[in-house]
């Protein structure tokens, strides 16, 4: 069975680039356009570009942190209401929480947010604490930095979560960071050791036993990237291809959509 694949770019990307990748992807058939929302960035941004180019295609942030942004400015970013209001039947809200009480504020932030917006939140959840909650209460669970292997466990996590909570599992869904050739290979390195420094993915890569690279297709040609991608069919709902490329130009984001296409 082959997994449905969505695509995701840096939140970085300018505006033509977005547009470019957006309507490429929709017209290859991926079935979700994803950013991120890094400090001092607006993923909710991307997101109206990239659905002011497309009709159907799910889009995704992943993700906001709403210790850091709450529920509030989360609407009013979004437009709810006004005449730039995100495509809500296709948002797929993506918030991710830490520190001091992040069970308890992810949850009252995922009600909020459903209740206000009328769109799919998902919960970024990398801990077993995170994973059970998202089970309880998301609409779809946002993984990262996973194997393939210790994505089924994440999302046995969510799982009982769900049976907990008398609901339906929610869709589960993972980033899986490709590159191209070796220049590819210096920036997925680059973006591995940021990631490994931070003390919460430090215990997720030693809880899993490898470090941010492994846990991420490095290919040098479309063929690898295709072959390689097989081994998420049927472990979770969906994958994300997040690109890494050298400089997040048009040309290698379009290379890339290109390379990781859903294969029919």
């Amino acid at each position: 069975m082959t997994t449905p694949r969505g695509f995701g770019i840096a939140v970085t990307v300018d505006d033509g680039a977005v547009v470019a990748t957006a309507k490429r992807a929709e017209s290859l058939g991926y079935a979700s356009f994803w950013t991120n929302n890094s400090p001092g960035s607006d993923g909710l941004h991307v997101l109206r570009t990239a659905g002011n180019a497309t009709s159907t295609i799910n889009l995704g942030v992943g993700v906001i942190p709403v210790h850091r942004h709450p529920a509030e400015e989360i609407r009013q970013r979004s437009g709810k209401g006004t005449p730039q209001e995100l495509p809500m039947g296709r948002l797929l809200l993506g918030i991710g929480a830490s520190g001091k009480g992040a069970l308890q504020t992810a949850r009252e932030n995922i009600e909020q947010l459903r209740n206000e917006l009328g769109c799919k939140i998902y919960l970024a959840a990398l801990g077993p604490k995170m994973c059970r909650l998202a089970g309880e209460a998301a609409d779809g669970v946002l993984f990262n930095w996973l194997t393939p292997e210790y994505a089924q466990k994440s999302a046995d996590l969510v799982r009982e979560g769900a049976a907990s909570a008398g609901r339906e599992t929610p869709r589960l869904m993972t980033y899986v960071r490709v590159s191209l050739r070796d220049e590819g290979l210096e920036r997925l390195k680059s973006e591995a050791a940021r990631y490994e420094s931070i003390p919460a993915y430090a215990a997720h890569f030693e809880r899993m036993g490898v470090g941010g690279v492994d846990a991420s297709i490095a290919a040098q040609d479309a063929a690898q990237i295709q072959e390689r991608l097989k081994a998420w069919d049927g472990v979770l709902d969906e994958i994300v291809v997040r690109s890494i490329t050298p400089n997040d130009t048009q040309d290698e984001l379009l290379e890339l959509v290109d390379a990781g296409a859903p294969q029919k």
